[in-house]
């Protein structure tokens, strides 16, 4: 069992920065691979973000050189650093695990609003 916690969204001004946590439980392995998705009212869900467990990272397009992605191994937890943000970074944002062999787990979602 994986349990996925995540906090840290809310709503912001366009230009502004939030700062989201992903805290992981449970059947963690330390070969994995951590992500955060959104999801826009009407769209598909879509990556955003990954980092592997060694730290490497890739992002989505839109967010290049605006979002930050991290991970404290000691702690079971990944961040996603967000700045300047925009409205069309609006979305309900979800952490993603994957550990090879396993179903991939999610969080429950937090919500991020960028007003104009």
């Amino acid at each position: 069992q994986v349990q996925l916690v995540e906090s840290g969204g809310g709503l912001v001004q366009a230009g502004g920065s939030l700062r989201l946590s992903c805290a992981a439980s449970g059947r963690i392995f330390t070969i994995n691979t951590m992500g955060w998705y959104r999801q826009a009212p009407g769209k598909q869900r879509e990556l955003v973000a990954a980092i592997t467990n060694d730290g490497s990272t890739n992002y989505e397009d839109s967010v290049k050189g605006r979002f930050t992605m991290s991970r404290d191994n000691a702690k079971n937890t990944v961040y996603l650093q967000m700045n300047s943000l925009k409205p069309e970074d609006t979305a309900v944002y979800y952490c993603l695990l994957q550990r090879p062999g396993y179903r991939d787990a999610w969080g429950q979602g937090t919500q991020v609003t960028v007003s104009s």
